[in-house]
Formats: C-alpha cells, sequence, structure tokens
C-alpha cells in the first residue's frame, strides 16, 4: 500500500515538474499542475492520519518535498496571467507582495518539517496543524472559492 502510494505522488511529482518547466509559456497550467501535486501530497498525509495508510516516513519525505517545490510558485504568476482558466483572484497581482508573504509562511513551515520529519502518524498530525492554516489563509486570499 505505501509503495503504491509512493508511486503515485511520484509520479505526480515528474509531472509537476516537467508542466512546469515546459509550462513558462502557460503559467496557468504549470501552477495548476503544481497544485494538483500539492495536493496529492497533502492527500497522502491525510490518508496517513485517517488510518487509510499506514505511517511510511519515505511516503511523508516526498510529500514534504513535493511541497517544498513550491518555493518557485510565486514565479507561475506573470502579469497578464491572471486571463483564462484559472482560480486565481485578482489580489494575486494587487496585493502580490501579500501573496509572497503568504507563500514564504507556507514555504518555511514545509521547510521546518523537511529539517524534522514527523516519525509517526501524530507527528504528521502535527505537520498539518503546521501546514494547513498556511494553505488556508492563502486560498481564502489568493483564490476563488471552490464551486
Amino acid at each position: 500500500m505505501a509503495f503504491s502510494i509512493r508511486v503515485a505522488l511520484t509520479a505526480v511529482l515528474v509531472v509537476g515538474m516537467a508542466t512546469v518547466a515546459a509550462g513558462q509559456a502557460d503559467p496557468i497550467k504549470a501552477r495548476q499542475a503544481m497544485m494538483k501535486a500539492n495536493g496529492g501530497a497533502v492527500g497522502s498525509l491525510v490518508k496517513i492520519v485517517k488510518g487509510e495508510s499506514q505511517f511510511d516516513a519515505t511516503t511523508v519525505k516526498t510529500a514534504l518535498e513535493t511541497l517544498h517545490n513550491s518555493t518557485t510558485y510565486a514565479e507561475l504568476f506573470p502579469v497578464g496571467s491572471d486571463q483564462g482558466d484559472t482560480k486565481a483572484l485578482p489580489t494575486v497581482w494587487s496585493d502580490n507582495a501579500g501573496f509572497k508573504a503568504a507563500l514564504a509562511k507556507m514555504i518555511a513551515a514545509d521547510e521546518a518539517l523537511i529539517a524534522n520529519p514527523p516519525k509517526d502518524v501524530d507527528g504528521v498530525k502535527a505537520a498539518l496543524g503546521a501546514l494547513g492554516p498556511t494553505c488556508k489563509g492563502c486560498h481564502d486570499t489568493y483564490r476563488k472559492p471552490a464551486s
């Protein structure tokens, strides 16, 4: 079970990174791919907490490393990429400093977890407790509500 989660996370990470690398011509698709990879990473941690997957240090490490790819996320919002199939709110561009600061909070929380990774299910719960508010804060301010 843990092996299949690792394989899936690795596949999402590779696809996401390839999309980001090739996606500079289409930053909307690139950032959507990165968010999809991040969602998969968080989902794998949630499955551990819910008991749907067993704790596996490699799976946790892969999830945290996937989230760490968000260090390049702000670059995927160039001026003019607010048009098209995007869920980004105009505040990404009108309050770009705030957007980057919110993203920096998530990256800092993730880097702290990479430096001292969870060692058990309770650690994964605490990790989600540290990461969750940073994700929510950015989504609440800079992303259109899910329909």
